[in-house]
């Protein structure tokens, strides 16, 4: 559950070099903008996609962050100052797409499981919470709405570029900073500045050190033990499967995952394979951005990994719980003498049309 503490909204005119700072926060108490911010922030809390960071020692927007905690400034100063660097450096890019800045200070409080009873309602939420500032870059859309003239008697159609995205539609800039560790994520696109690319989030306002993300980890993880499995003669789904079975069981006993423990437990029994899941995964495109250790949300996690999907040749798609690769008495795979893959379907007492 999300509870949005302060939210405020600035907008920015490229081709008037026109930077509207509002001086208000938004009513948060109105169903229609509570529900927009709440919507874009769990968007930014819960994304796959985000990189990971740690400030620099020579941050300045950690120490403003610290101020802010230290209620030495508030919410909407700390907003104008966020404001005023995305303007500065969106001014002198190359892409000059009309943005608004949202900027949330939000509790969130993410439940594990679904509880029953309440004695698992107060478990379920205790330790569980953190206040989290969330810096939304929005590129806003043209397109075309109604205005009505009475005076006029007359409906027209009005071009317009004011136009918010979907909260349902994919944000590509954005930061949330947890308030009490100080933990990043983030995501951003490369802009031309000056001649140059650059990533004005991680470089220029955090100043962070960038980290894979859960879905690259997780990506790189799982490709590395599929080559290893077809090196060696194993079952590429199977141990795929298994593979993703451990990273959620991962994420919800530790909350991280350690890429390299990956293959010394899937191949456990294979010193050799080891050896190559650990080649394979220093070879990996990005292996210098994975760190020994990647913190990752049960509920991001289970969202990629609880489920494997496979496709035979045949034209059969099959998806079933990653757990279940490990126990035959559910789904079994057999490699048959002729090299053919005999699938298993096990304990079925019903089968729905979907």
């Amino acid at each position: 559950m999300l509870t949005i503490n302060h939210a405020i909204l600035h907008a920015y005119d490229f081709e008037t070099s026109s930077n509207y700072e509002s001086t208000r926060e938004l009513d948060v108490s109105d169903k229609a903008i509570r529900s927009y911010v709440t919507r874009l922030a769990r968007k930014t809390l819960s994304s796959s996609e985000s990189k990971h960071g740690e400030f620099s020692p020579e941050s300045n927007f950690h120490q403003e962050l610290l101020r802010y905690r230290a209620s030495e400034l508030d919410f909407v100063a700390l907003s104008k100052e966020i404001g005023d660097f995305f303007f500065e450096e969106l001014m002198k890019s190359d892409d000059k797409l009309p943005y608004d800045l949202l900027v949330a200070d939000v509790t969130d409080t993410e439940k594990a499981s679904a509880p029953q009873t309440d004695e698992e309602v107060d478990a379920s939420f205790e330790g569980s919470s953190r206040e989290v500032l969330a810096i939304v870059l929005l590129a806003r859309k043209q397109g075309y709405v109604h205005d009505v003239r009475e005076d006029m008697h007359l409906t027209d159609i009005v071009k317009t570029d004011a136009l918010l995205p979907l909260p349902t539609q994919k944000v590509d800039s954005y930061a949330a900073i947890d308030l009490g560790s100080f933990e990043i994520d983030f995501a951003d696109k490369a802009r031309t500045i000056a001649g140059q690319e650059s990533f004005i989030i991680p470089d220029g306002l955090l100043q962070c050190t960038q980290e894979a993300s859960t879905r690259e980890v997780i990506q790189s993880v799982t490709l590395a033990v599929q080559d290893v499995a077809e090196e060696y003669g194993l079952t590429p789904a199977v141990e795929v499967s298994r593979a993703k079975a451990y990273v959620t069981e991962q994420a919800d006993e530790a909350e991280a995952i350690e890429p390299r423990e990956v293959g010394k437990k899937i191949f456990a029994d294979r010193p050799e394979a080891q050896a190559r899941y650990e080649e394979k995964m220093r070879e990996s495109a990005s292996a210098a951005s994975i760190p020994e250790e990647v913190p990752v949300r049960p509920s991001v996690a289970h969202r990629i990994a609880k489920n494997h999907r496979i496709r035979t040749d045949t034209g059969i798609e099959i998806t079933f719980p990653s757990e279940y690769s490990s126990n035959d008495d559910f789904i079994e795979f057999t490699t048959l003498p002729d090299g053919h893959i005999s699938i298993t379907i096990k304990g079925v007492e019903h089968i729905e049309n979907r």
